[in-house]
């Protein structure tokens, strides 16, 4: 039975033409994604989301709450806790205003997609309950860009707590996807007395799943996933409980993963540096096995 590795009819097609000279890469979108995470009686569990089949990018994939960086989410006035915008810059590799800007993904995407917040009124708190009118008509100005999170943020007298995220990895969409995203991947534990809940317009389910089970569907052709998703739930499977999985974090490798293709004798090898699990083997023909 084949795996729910996700992948487009078009990929060969493409590939080819990047390796012809006929397609230009399109220039990779910074993004951040976080992998929620809770500790239950059967394990730890991680907070996933099924996109929804009409949508053009892994429709009908498994994934967690991220998305693209806001040019906004870079101002300076944001209240701050944690480790420092220096410290966060070193650790993923870019300048300060990118590392601030990285976070703030992080955590608005998380919000805005799951109603998550993590914030508090000061460096040693977070709030306790994201839910009712107010909150869902701020996090409805943020999705629609009414409002920066800055100005979320100092509205509500919120501190981001990005001493609540752990970095675990990074993705680059290959060069011949025509929607490219440069994805920081965390971690993060549900904050007490906070609930997830779907409120993404752009998933049709949500689940809380251990991700050893996640795997197993996926393996079993049961759930898709794109590449980096399946990584990640391989990787945390390990960890008995969120709090072990957030100490690991500042020790993972940051090195870009980006898929790679060649041609080799009479088909196209594509695959992902250091997980040869994904390698594909492309006919010319265009089959793919």
């Amino acid at each position: 039975m084949a795996n729910g590795q996700w992948y487009p009819a078009e990929w060969p097609d493409r590939i080819r033409a990047l390796a012809d000279g006929t397609l230009t890469p399109a220039v990779p979108r910074r993004a951040a994604t976080v992998m929620l995470l809770k500790d239950t009686a059967a394990g730890t569990v991680v907070h996933m989301l099924r996109r929804r089949a009409s949508m053009a990018f892994a429709g009908g994939a498994y994934a967690y709450p991220g998305g693209g960086v806001d040019p906004r989410d870079d101002e300076h006035h944001i209240r701050w806790a944690g480790p420092t915008r220096a410290w966060w810059a070193e650790r993923l590799g870019v300048d300060e205003t990118g590392a601030q800007a990285i976070v703030c993904a992080a955590v608005r995407e998380t919000y805005e997609e799951a109603g998550v917040l993590l914030a508090g009124p000061a460096p040693d708190s977070v709030v306790g309950d994201t839910t009712g009118e107010e909150w869902e008509a701020d996090r409805a100005a943020l999705v629609a860009r009414d409002v920066s999170f800055a100005e979320f943020l100092d509205r509500r007298g919120l501190v981001l707590r990005s001493d609540l995220l752990g970095a675990w990895t990074r993705w680059i969409t290959p060069e011949f996807e025509p929607r490219r995203y440069d994805t920081f991947f965390f971690v993060a534990a549900l904050p007490q007395g906070q609930r997830t809940r779907n409120a993404s317009t752009e998933a049709d389910r949500t689940v809380w799943i251990r991700p050893q089970e996640a795997g197993d569907g996926y393996d079993k052709g049961e759930l898709l996933m794109m590449p980096p998703t399946i990584a990640t739930l391989r990787q945390l499977a390990p960890y008995a409980t969120a709090a072990d999985a957030l100490a690991a974090a500042p020790a993972r490798d940051l090195t870009p993963v980006l898929a790679k293709a060649r041609l080799e004798d009479d088909e196209i090898v594509l695959s992902w540096p250091g997980h040869d699990e994904f390698t594909k083997h492309i006919p010319t023909g265009g089959a793919s096995a």
